[in-house]
């Protein structure tokens, strides 16, 4: 018959520290030379449980509005495995030199300074 195991609170308190750092009930019975369901049962009594894995990040909402041009995470999975990969975001806003609102369609006829009448200064 086998004999009874003697708990004390030091073999307690290991049971305890090891399951808190997240050892498998194996480590746990191979360090405290007794069987995996004693300590399973023992750790169950005294309540060791492993810590809490951290939290998972939501999956992004499908009712979100589009992303921007350029934005973090759509540019990456656009240019994966092209030329483009290593390279980031480059956004000119034609509209940047423009306050009048009319566009590229004015900034093409509005000769430059620099030309006239088809010459160069």
């Amino acid at each position: 018959m086998p004999r009874k195991l003697e708990w004390s609170p030091p073999r307690d308190a290991v049971l305890c520290r090891l399951r808190a750092e997240g050892a498998s009930w194996d480590a746990i019975a191979s360090e405290l030379a007794i069987s995996r369901n004693a300590a399973i049962e023992r750790g169950r009594r005294l309540g060791a449980r492993l810590p809490p894995r951290p939290a998972e990040p939501a999956p992004p909402d499908p009712n979100r509005p589009p992303l921007p041009a350029g934005a973090e995470g759509s540019w990456g999975v656009l240019v994966q495995g092209t030329s483009l990969e290593d390279s980031a975001y480059f956004w000119q806003n034609p509209m940047r030199h423009r306050t009048d609102g009319a566009g590229m369609r004015a900034h093409a006829t509005t000769p430059r300074p620099d030309v006239i009448q088809g010459e160069f200064q």
